[in-house]
């Protein structure tokens, strides 16, 4: 009988269970890291046209990871961030055309202007959200190329700012020669992408992630609870901005050449917007699949085109991605791994000893006043209840 209970409450083979923070999920971890930097490698050993879409869409990566702290995790709808990723690029172009700045060192520069412009335009998310936000940073994306087309004498206006060559070329302490910089430029955007995602890792993490969650899904329950939606989401819009403004910097180093009615338009924000939703929202690694879609399938599409229908290849395919994948490709896998592998949340501290403890007290007698013994309500007999 005891063989037969046995045998009929046995565990199934898959999914196989692991808990966070255990040597098996440490060793996944380390795994998947690895992973990444073997591919980055790969990445950099391909021909020089590959190895600069490679380039494009990691900065573009960046951006996304920017994008995703404001509108996956905090739940604020951007489509302005293409100003801020033109506002670190004309950051970086101006310091090192016009002021002879080292290009890494504007990166510092940047990354405090966009900031402080993130903040400011996060305001408008005190008192309004959804669709009516988008608006706001929507009027923001267009009207950065006019803004910039007006001081023609600092930006260049539309005939563009162009970066001196000789001042992009790598510092000489690397070691890396004239024909070898856009290997150069294709690890500076490999390093930031991975300090940004650090950063997001981070920040999505805890008490502050959760603080995040809270105001995206529910932000009346957030305030009752003790969380500061205003102070949150004035934060996470600078710091969502700031990491833009750091990719479009890259972004200046690497092209050379800065047009805002070229690269800073509405179509840049859409771009990044889309590439957020193939990759998966709310995911750490969504915005590097992401990054790798929006320069890849218009790319691959343009092959296959005949005439102008590349636009209408894209569109086909990114509604098929939509239907088939909600969650992106990103929570398409993990929804799919999950029936071969599953990670327990870590049980908190303590918790084996509150399951252990008593649910009366040890003593099961108190002393009256008289020395003699009462009983406690546990132990005393029922008492019938009389008729009426």
């Amino acid at each position: 009988m005891t063989t037969s209970l046995a045998t009929t409450r046995q565990q199934p083979l898959l999914p196989v269970r692991i808990t966070q923070k255990s040597p098996a999920h440490r060793f996944l971890q380390v795994f998947g890291i690895a992973l990444l930097v073997a591919l980055a490698i790969i990445g950099s050993r391909t021909n020089s046209f590959r190895e600069g879409q490679l380039t494009q869409a990691l900065i573009y990566a960046s951006a996304i990871a920017g994008l995703n702290l404001a509108t996956g995790y905090t739940g604020m709808l951007s489509i302005g961030h293409s100003a801020f990723f033109g506002i670190g690029a004309y950051t970086t172009g101006i310091l090192v055309s016009e002021h002879n700045w080292e290009p890494l060192v504007t990166f510092l520069p940047a990354l405090g202007i966009c900031f402080v412009f993130g903040l400011i335009v996060g305001l408008p998310a005190l008192r309004i959200r959804g669709i009516n936000l988008a608006l706001v940073t929507l009027a923001l994306a267009v009207a950065f190329p006019e803004v910039i087309d007006r001081f023609p004498g600092v930006t260049g206006g539309t005939q563009g700012l162009n970066i001196p060559l000789l001042q992009l070329l790598p510092p000489k302490w690397t070691g890396i020669s004239i024909a070898d910089r856009f290997a150069y430029y294709y690890w500076i955007a490999a390093f930031l992408l991975a300090l940004v995602l650090v950063v997001c890792a981070n920040m999505t993490r805890g008490r502050t992630g959760l603080a995040m969650k809270a105001i995206r899904d529910r932000e009346t329950a957030a305030a009752a609870v003790g969380v500061n939606p205003a102070w949150a989401k004035v934060l996470v819009f600078g710091v969502s901005a700031a990491l833009t403004g750091v990719a479009g910097s890259v972004f200046a180093m690497y092209l050379g050449s800065l047009s805002a009615d070229a690269s800073f338009t509405l179509t840049l924000s859409i771009t990044l917007v889309t590439g957020l939703v193939i990759g998966g929202v709310a995911t750490v690694i969504g915005p590097i699949i992401g990054g790798l879609a929006v320069i890849f399938i218009p790319y691959w599409t343009e092959n296959l085109r005949q005439g102008e229908t590349e636009g209408l290849f894209f569109g086909v395919i990114l509604i098929v991605l939509m239907f088939v994948m909600p969650d992106g490709l990103v929570g398409f896998a993990v929804r799919i791994s999950r029936h071969v592998l599953s990670v327990d949340p870590q049980p908190p501290k303590g918790a084996g000893a509150h399951r252990l403890a008593p649910l009366v007290p040890p003593t099961s007698e108190h002393h009256t006043e008289n020395g003699g013994k009462e009983m406690t309500p546990l132990q005393r007999p029922t008492q019938a209840i009389p008729p009426h």
